[in-house]
């Protein structure tokens, strides 16, 4: 399906570098190719940004090796992107030229559905996905909607860029499970009596969690962290973790310790499972990935006394604003490791073979 996105690329002169995916194959095969393509112009209400850097994320992945089906090819990839505005469509001007913008993962939500009418955008039936539905920032430049672009914080361009999908689906995910916003304010008595320290325990430790950790740290949870990877759990209890262990190990390994709330990372059903044993009556557990293997069948009192498993499926606007907004006080540490553009290949497969000990990010520019 040809859109006018497409029409309007086909007819640009000026070109630019971009790493393309032509058809979904496993990242060992080095997927992406390096090639010139035409420069994108901005349509109305758009906005062309020269990307600076963009985060390599595990949605990148899941698209690259067709565990998302495709919704668009050749595609660029890429949805954490961080750059600078150098133009707009026909005669708007609705961001003053050389701003320092975000670009996340939903590009656009259509706003007239009946889930953007009682906002819940990220639920947006018609919804199109950054480096998914249209080209992302795995290339020299991109467009996107005026109004889905963010301003952002005074961070370096290579430590920013992870807090643009990792950062904010962690956030979504600590906010659903009760660990931060409205939905935390409720905990924090209980009658006459202050209520007991709360605990968190994330599943899977990669980009998202290493960030998640710091906010829930902030808010005044006890976190704990269930990773195979010894130097992922380093880092954990760098970030303030209390304890790190197994995926299979007992909350602190006691058997007697239980969790208030949970968060599984890792695109691996089973570990819904692990993380229901772990929690305590009435607790949450969510699922933040995208992308996840089949969760086995779940017996009954897995879920008994209110526990609740649900999914977390992409981002609004508005977390994406509390986040970036939240930097101001609550000081994020992203751990990153570079990569050229034309390395994009090699990023993927190390995140695969998780050799990445927080998140990987492209330079561009």
């Amino acid at each position: 399906m040809t859109t006018q996105a497409d029409e309007r690329i086909a007819a640009g002169k000026a070109t630019m570098r971009a790493m393309r995916l032509e058809r979904p194959r496993p990242a060992g095969e080095r997927p992406l190719t390096l090639t010139e393509i035409p420069r994108p112009e901005p349509g109305p209400g758009e906005v062309l940004i020269k990307v600076r850097t963009c985060g390599v994320c595990h949605t990148d992945l899941h698209i690259v090796e067709g565990e998302l089906a495709p919704h668009r090819s050749p595609v660029v990839p890429g949805h954490e992107i961080v750059g600078e505005v150098v133009g707009f469509g026909e005669d708007d001007a609705p961001i003053a030229l050389g701003t320092r913008v975000g670009v996340l993962w939903l590009w656009r939500a259509c706003g007239t559905c009946r889930f953007c009418l009682r906002g819940d955008e990220n639920l947006c039936e018609n919804a199109l996905f950054t480096g998914y539905d249209v080209d992302g920032g795995f290339a020299e430049y991109t467009v996107a909607p005026a109004d889905f672009v963010y301003p952002l914080p005074e961070m370096d361009d290579l430590a920013v860029a992870p807090l643009l999908c990792a950062g904010i689906i962690g956030y979504r995910c600590l906010r659903l499970t009760g660990v931060v916003g409205a939905e935390a304010a409720g905990g924090a008595v209980r009658g006459a009596h202050a209520a007991p320290v709360r605990r968190l325990g994330l599943y899977g430790f990669g980009a998202a969690a290493h960030i998640a950790v710091q906010v829930a740290v902030h808010a005044g949870w006890e976190v704990f962290v269930f990773t195979r990877g010894a130097e992922h759990r380093a880092l954990a209890r760098e970030l303030g973790a209390v304890w790190a262990g197994e995926t299979a190990d007992a909350p602190g390994g006691d058997a007697g310790l239980k969790l208030d709330a949970a968060i599984v990372f890792a695109p691996a059903g089973e570990l819904a499972l692990d993380a229901l044993r772990a929690l305590d009556r009435g607790g949450t557990v969510a699922l933040g990935g995208i992308h996840s293997s089949p969760i086995p069948p779940i017996d009954y009192p897995l879920i008994y006394h209110e526990r609740v498993l649900r999914s977390v499926a992409n981002s609004t606007r508005e977390d994406a604003r509390e986040l970036l907004a939240m930097t101001a006080e609550t000081p994020i540490v992203t751990d990153v490791r570079v990569f050229e553009l034309e390395q994009a290949n090699d990023a993927l497969l190390e995140l695969k073979e998780r050799r990445i000990r927080g998140a990987a990010v492209l330079r561009i520019d």
